[in-house]
C-alpha cells in the first residue's frame, strides 16, 4: 500500500469513527413531529418524550390565524420532520358513517409530499371513548358517582361525534350546541340522528366556505370568555367538546361540573382551578404541563409506525395506543 493509500485509509477510519460516535449520540435518531396550527402562538409549546423506546420531540407552533402563512410552512418544512400534526383546522368532518371535506384545508394536504400527516381524524374517536370510560371508572371509585343519567353539554357533535357518540353510551342526559356555537342560532340538538340530518344539508355547502367563518382563530382563541348560552352551561355537569368552543363562553362559576376536553395549556388549568372547575379531563396525556391535540398524538403515532401512512388502519392505531398506552389524563382540580 503506497503513502497516498494509507492516507486515505486513516482519512475514512477517523471519519468512520466521527460518524458512529454521533451516530450513537442521544437524540440523533429523535423522532421530530410538528404540529403547525392556524392558531395562537401564545400557545405554542415544544417537549421531548419517549415513546416506546423511541425519543420524539412534540412541537406546537401557531400561525396567528395567518392561513398562507401555515401552508407556505407545511410546504417549507415537509421533508425536514417525520410527521406534521395539523391544528386548529381539519381535513374533513366525520358525521355518521359520512366525511365531508372542507376545500381550504386540501391546500395543507396538497403542500406536503414526503412527511406523514395527521389531523386528528384517526384517532380522536378512538381516544374520546377511552377518556369516557375512564371517567367512568374514575367517577365509581372515587366518588361511588356514575355518568349514567347525568346532564351534559356538547359544544359541536360536527367536529367531536366521536365524542358524541362516547357521551350516548355513556347515558348522558345530552344536549347537542351545534346551531349554536357555530351559527350563533338559539336552537339546542337533542339526538345524534338529528345531526346526521343537519350535516346532510348544511356540511357540503358549509366546508365550501372559509374555516375562519366558524372557529376561531389567531388572537380571537385568548379573548375572556363571553356572557352566553348560560342557561346550558348551567344545566350541565359534563361539558364536552373543543376547549376554545368550551371557553369562549363558559360561565365564571363551574362547581362540581367536569370539563372532558382536548389541549389545554397550564394557563388554562389555573383559569379552570380559579372557576372552581371540579374534574378536568383532556382524552390525551399531558406532557410537561399541557395536553397536545389529537393531531400531534396521531402525527407521532404515524411518526412511530414503520410502514406507509396509506396503508395504516384504524386497528394500527388502536394497537399503538393500547400499547404505549396514550391515556387520559384526569385531574381533579376542587
Amino acid at each position: 500500500m503506497d503513502e497516498c493509500h494509507i492516507k486515505w485509509f486513516h482519512l475514512l477510519r477517523v471519519k468512520s469513527r466521527s460518524l458512529c460516535y454521533t451516530l450513537m449520540q442521544p437524540g440523533f435518531w429523535v423522532k421530530k413531529i410538528l404540529s403547525i396550527s392556524v392558531g395562537s402562538s401564545a400557545r405554542d409549546h415544544t417537549t421531548r418524550h419517549t415513546f416506546l423506546g423511541q425519543d420524539c420531540e412534540l412541537s406546537r407552533q401557531g400561525t396567528d390565524g395567518d392561513f398562507e402563512k401555515a401552508v407556505q410552512r407545511y410546504r417549507d418544512l415537509d421533508g425536514k420532520v417525520d410527521a406534521f400534526g395539523v391544528g386548529g383546522v381539519e381535513f374533513y368532518l366525520r358525521v355518521g358513517k359520512k366525511r365531508y371535506y372542507f376545500r381550504d384545508v386540501s391546500r395543507i394536504r396538497r403542500a406536503v409530499k414526503i412527511s406523514k400527516i395527521g389531523d386528528g381524524n384517526g384517532v380522536k374517536g378512538l381516544l374520546e371513548s377511552r377518556a369516557f370510560a375512564a371517567l367512568e371508572t374514575h367517577l365509581n371509585t372515587s366518588e361511588n358517582k356514575t355518568l349514567r343519567g347525568m346532564s351534559a353539554l356538547l359544544t359541536t357533535a360536527v367536529d367531536r361525534y366521536g365524542m358524541g357518540e362516547a357521551m350516548v353510551a355513556a347515558g348522558l342526559n345530552l344536549t347537542i350546541g351545534d346551531l349554536m356555537f357555530t351559527l350563533g342560532f338559539p336552537f339546542p340538538v337533542r339526538k345524534l340522528s338529528t345531526v346526521r340530518m343537519l350535516a346532510a344539508v348544511l356540511l357540503p355547502l358549509i366546508t365550501q366556505m372559509p374555516f375562519s367563518w366558524f372557529y376561531a382563530l389567531g388572537s380571537e382563541q385568548d379573548k375572556p370568555p363571553q356572557k352566553k348560552w348560560d342557561k346550558y352551561y348551567n344545566r350541565a355537569t359534563v361539558l364536552g367538546g373543543d376547549f376554545i368552543q368550551i371557553r369562549q363562553y363558559m360561565p365564571d362559576d363551574l362547581t362540581g361540573k367536569i370539563i372532558v376536553t382536548n389541549t389545554t395549556t397550564q394557563k388554562n388549568v389555573e383559569e379552570l382551578r380559579q372557576r372552581n372547575l371540579h374534574i378536568l379531563v383532556t382524552v390525551t396525556p399531558r406532557l410537561e404541563g399541557r395536553s397536545f391535540g389529537t393531531n400531534v398524538m396521531e402525527a407521532t403515532l404515524l411518526a412511530l409506525m414503520d410502514k406507509p401512512q396509506a396503508d395504516v388502519t384504524e386497528a394500527d392505531f388502536l394497537y399503538m395506543i393500547e400499547h404505549i398506552p396514550l391515556e387520559p389524563n384526569i385531574e381533579v382540580l376542587n
